[in-house]
């Protein structure tokens, strides 16, 4: 064949109208709208076909130019096995630990012990330059902020040579338990001080955080889990504010938490949603603004006790989107997570899906590559106005914390989650494994020996605890 003839050839101009008439044709009749268009849990409609985006600009993670932190748990009730773990982390490619007490929102129903000497024996042996170091601490997060200051002042370790996100959120802490031990009030009042000896330690980085996961694991929709961190982060502004800290040196002491699920485009878009809110947030309080610095877990709600193996290709995916939208630190939890505690196995495996998308696919090495798609700016701006409006709602219920106390936020992700629920019941939505194509016969996964702890104690504030609810335990009945 003469290649020359090829020059000649004429392509259609791309034509939208065009586009639908031919895939109209090939529908056969069918409704346009409903085999080619979906909602997300906020109703924000999703097009088959977006134009390219204009005008759009990059949104960096808070370091540009650096890929984000690989984070391993340390969850072990077991001390001594949590530094066997955190080791061997380290020596194979995890570059930060996330400590998760028992009692925090995201240890589900494990965590290291709580006490003094905790932070001594998981750190024995491990070689904190360069570490990032997260706290998951629930109820006793002060406590735990004091231990790793004192850890750190007694062995004359400089701060400054490693990274910190403290992860204190008295609203996360009240949603996942149910209570605190004190009273809102009081809460607001003992912040400027516990504040001021946090700055005391040393310790830089993140203090506050605004910690989206018990909304999202307790089955909230995105615009909810997005409007409630943002009033989390506005409820630690004003503290900032309450203890005479300019805000401008404030904010970048917020910090976020948020997760990640096996909705690749949604979750991109959810991340970068929140560098927009934080943004502007920041601009409504007329500082400039810093970029938000955002920790991000794979979702507890999307993983499944049937077929677990299916967990290891919804965790990829979600760690897929939490590096293209832009996360700084980034967990993935093991896939037989919901049969116990993981074993090295599954730990390994978590680790390595990461090493693999940072190392071997080099997702990091091009920012935000989703800018400028017009399907991912699009819900962008949505899920921007839809969180916008839900942040707004709770604000004027006085803030998350009260509208927790009165019960109404949990009765918006109760129904959210029913609605979802649903859909899986009436097979408009799937679950591999589960709800289509599930084993006929399943065979044991191995876990570590772990036995699982229960909240005890009471509290001065007490609300209806929002427990994680996996996705197949609310269409188990199927």
């Amino acid at each position: 064949m003469d290649a020359g003839i090829l020059k000649e050839a004429l392509f259609p101009p791309a034509d939208y109208d065009r586009w639908v008439k031919l895939a109209e044709k090939a529908l056969k009749g069918l409704s346009f709208e409903e085999a080619l268009t979906s909602q997300t849990d906020d109703g924000i409609v999703i097009e088959p076909l977006y134009e390219r985006g204009k005008g759009a600009k990059p949104l960096p993670r808070a370091q540009p130019g650096r890929p984000w932190r690989i984070i391993q748990r340390a969850d072990d009730p077991d001390p001594a096995r949590a530094n066997r773990q955190l080791i061997d982390d380290i020596e194979n490619g995890a570059d930060g630990v996330a400590l998760v007490f028992e009692g925090a929102q995201n240890a589900f129903g494990y965590g290291l012990p709580v006490g003094p000497d905790i932070i001594d024996r998981l750190f024995d042996n491990v070689d904190l330059d360069g570490l990032h170091i997260r706290i998951d601490a629930g109820p006793n997060s002060r406590a735990s902020v004091e231990w790793l200051a004192d850890y750190l002042r007694a062995r004359r370790i400089d701060p400054k040579r490693t990274t910190f996100s403290l992860g204190i959120d008295p609203a996360a802490t009240l949603a996942s338990t149910g209570r605190l031990r004190m009273s809102i009030e009081a809460l607001k009042a003992s912040m400027p001080q516990s504040l001021a000896n946090f700055f005391a330690t040393g310790l830089p980085g993140i203090v506050l955080e605004a910690d989206g996961r018990p909304y999202h694991n307790a089955g909230a929709t995105e615009a909810q889990e997005l409007g409630a961190m943002l009033s989390v982060a506005a409820g630690h502004l004003r503290m900032f504010e309450e203890a005479r800290q300019p805000l401008v040196h404030a904010a970048p002491h917020i910090g976020f938490s948020i997760a990640a699920d096996q909705d690749q485009f949604v979750t991109i878009a959810k991340l970068r949603a929140l560098r927009l809110l934080w943004a502007r947030l920041q601009d409504v309080c007329q500082i400039p603004p810093s970029p938000a610095v955002i920790h991000v877990e794979s979702s507890m709600r999307m993983m499944v006790a049937r077929d677990a193996e299916t967990n290891i290709l919804r965790t990829t995916i979600a760690a897929f989107a939490a590096a293209i939208g832009g996360a700084d630190t980034v967990s993935v939890l093991p896939h037989t997570i919901t049969h116990g505690l993981p074993d090295a196995l599954a730990r390994r495996l978590a680790r390595n899906t990461q090493l693999i998308l940072a190392r071997e696919s080099n997702l990091g090495f091009v920012t935000d590559p989703s800018a400028g798609s017009g399907g991912v700016e699009a819900l962008t701006e949505a899920l921007c106005e839809a969180a916008w409006n839900a942040f707004q709602a709770l604000e004027r219920e006085g803030g998350i914390l009260k509208s927790l106390v009165s019960g109404h936020f949990q009765a918006q992700i109760t129904e959210a989650r029913e609605k979802r629920a649903a859909l899986y019941r009436e097979g408009k939505r799937v679950i591999v494994g589960t709800t289509a194509h599930a084993l006929r016969e399943e065979y044991p996964l191995t876990v570590l020996d772990a036995e699982r702890k229960a909240l005890s104690g009471d509290g001065a504030v007490h609300c209806e605890p929002l427990v994680f609810r996996r996705i197949d335990e609310t269409v188990r009945d199927v």
